[in-house]
């Protein structure tokens, strides 16, 4: 895959703000949709769920810029979005429901510390994440996530006679049709930038159709301030247990992310590399917890942006960042965004979440040349995508296992590492693991060696 910008180029200035407004666009809804349903859940009034909505956005401005461009040893340098995480939803709300906000960003906040202590071993983290491994959870991490752009499509509640209605099919399928359009026909910064115009004409698509509401723009304030420490911090040891195991997951998910943009920016992720990346991780989300934010983690759908755009420039991204500080502070800008309609959200989606999809297939292709890796390969996925399509597989465990295991993702990620620990590696299988060592999982390593091989 050529790149059009690669890792460390600048773009002229308006054609960055164009593609970082690509990532923002595609980013702010999740982002502001996670402390929105637990504010919601747990009963805040809507001021303080502005409030929450605000410091959420800031704190992932701030913390991408920081994986963007790096401060000292924190950052990993990578094109990588932060923000709310929906790993954390179910986890916050149940919480937050018993034992108050304040004890959801005390969790939080001691929670993030296991990340920050996990960054430094990630050397030895990283031997468990050989390619093999890797393109599994990325794999995976596109193939679960799908479900979110199902539900963005559908835009009500399953079973409900609205859900994924015509119009709203129409409105996926035009904007992904656009997207699909834009990327084979056109050339050069149009065609890298085929999410934020399939967004755009899904917007002006939608307007007739009315399914465009601009309450929330009219609604929002014109500017506020997130409020650290708004609801002090509470400890609670079943709390703190319950986020940490989040975390675990979050520490899985942010592997297979930046495992998934080093292969699309072209450049091979080092253990050195994901300590950077996961202690601006963990730090990130202990500031978040200070600034009365939800706990922050990498971002999959701009994972899928960057590989399908080609444009892998971290200064973009790292533009992207200050474009949502902004939106925390005028939020007015951050009411506009959210008003872009789901179905066209989830059409754009199917995009996004199958290009980190195929990234995972790439990184497969020169490790499945042996029964053991094949094995280990088909278990894996399978036992992540058992639980995403049937979590009441899971109905009979703890609840604190089926916290742990709910997510396709960990449980995919942890069948497929013990498994590659457990197996014996046959001679051919351990040559396979020296080739890819030595000649990294980058991208462009790999469409070298299959252009070679034909």
């Amino acid at each position: 895959m050529k790149l059009l910008y690669q890792l460390n180029e600048k773009p002229p200035y308006g054609i960055t703000f164009f593609l970082a407004l690509q990532h923002m666009l595609a980013s702010i809804g999740g982002i502001v949709t996670v402390p929105l349903i637990v504010g919601g859940a747990i009963g805040l009034p809507p001021g303080e769920i502005v409030t929450l909505i605000s410091a959420s956005l800031l704190v992932s401005g701030v913390v991408t810029i920081v994986q963007c461009l790096g401060i000292g040893p924190v950052g990993i340098r990578l094109p990588v979005v932060m923000g709310s995480s929906f790993a954390f939803l179910g986890t916050c709300i149940a919480i937050g429901s018993s034992q108050g906000m304040g004890s959801v960003i005390g969790a939080a906040f001691v929670g993030s510390f296991m990340v920050i202590i996990a960054s430094f071993y990630m050397d030895q983290v990283r031997k468990l994440f050989p390619p093999v491994v890797s393109g599994v959870v990325v794999t995976l991490i596109g193939l679960t996530i799908l479900p979110v752009a199902m539900n963005w499509i559908g835009d009500a509640p399953a079973g409900d006679m609205s859900f994924a209605s015509l119009p709203k099919i129409f409105l996926a399928a035009f904007s992904l049709a656009v997207v699909i359009g834009v990327s084979v026909y056109c050339k050069g910064a149009i065609a890298a930038s085929a999410i934020v115009v399939g967004l755009v004409a899904g917007y002006i698509a939608a307007i007739p159709l009315g399914m465009v509401s601009m309450e929330q723009l009219y609604s929002a304030a014109w500017f506020a301030m997130p409020e650290p420490f708004k609801y002090g911090m509470t400890f609670s040891l079943p709390a703190i247990i319950s986020m940490t195991l989040v975390y675990v997951v979050v520490v899985a998910e942010a592997t297979g992310d930046f495992m998934a943009l080093g292969s699309n920016c072209h450049k091979e992720v080092t253990g050195k590399d994901l300590r950077r990346g996961l202690l601006g991780d963990g730090l990130g989300s202990t500031f978040g917890a200070i600034m009365t934010a939800m706990p922050v983690a990498s971002f999959s759908q701009n994972v899928g942006i960057v590989g399908i755009s080609g444009v892998a420039s971290r200064f973009v991204v790292g533009v992207a960042g200050g474009l949502l500080i902004l939106a925390g502070l005028f939020p007015k800008v951050a009411a506009l965004a959210i008003t872009v309609p789901k179905p066209v959200l989830g059409g754009v989606g199917f995009v996004m979440f199958g290009m980190i999809a195929y990234a995972g297939i790439r990184m497969l292709l020169n490790v499945t040349d042996s029964r053991r890796n094949a094995l280990v390969v088909c278990v894996g996925l399978a036992s992540g995508m058992a639980v995403t399509l049937e979590p009441n597989l899971l109905q009979h465990f703890p609840e604190d296992l089926k916290m742990l295991f709910h997510s396709g993702i960990t449980t995919g990620t942890l069948a497929t590492v013990v498994l590659n620990l457990l197996l014996p590696r046959s001679k051919k299988s351990k040559e396979i693991s020296e080739k890819n060592k030595e000649g990294g999982i980058t991208a462009k390593s790999m469409l070298t060696k299959a252009k070679n091989s034909n």
